[in-house]
């Protein structure tokens, strides 16, 4: 079994980030930190660490339970790590999703069920499509 492993293929492994590549991008732009110290992606790193993702919002600090260069399925991550974010810090993330919902731009995006109810509607009426007899 290995002791260490790179910071950009663990990450990778056990599910945090999509593929390697945006692992190895957020080590690079110091998103990645390990006892306040921002990693590059060849950082070797051992069971016991504890690191911190920073995401837009929220600070996710995860601890380090195993080690794995392959990925593994999303069933086995609680075997190779433990979710120690705060709570305080969970409360950001719900409040940053109320405010997403909330602040929608009406006419932007897709419609709602309602909205293309009330669109169907208004196009169904037989005076909009008469043609002249």
């Amino acid at each position: 079994m290995k002791t260490e492993v790179r910071i950009d293929k663990w990450l990778w492994a056990v599910r945090i980030f999509k593929t390697r590549n945006l692992a190895a991008e957020a080590c690079k732009k110091g998103r990645i930190l390990l006892n306040g110290i921002a990693l590059k992606p060849s950082k070797n790193i051992k069971i016991g660490d504890t690191l911190q993702v920073r995401t837009n919002p929220v600070i996710y600090s995860f601890k380090v339970l195993n080690l794995t260069e392959n990925r593994i399925g999303a069933k086995l991550v609680p075997e190779y790590m433990l979710n120690t974010t705060t709570a305080d810090q969970l409360e950001l993330l719900e409040l940053h999703k109320l405010n997403k919902t909330i602040n929608r731009a009406r006419g932007t995006g897709r419609p709602t069920k309602k909205e293309r109810r009330e669109i169907d509607s208004f196009f169904e009426d037989d005076y909009f499509f008469e043609e002249n007899d």
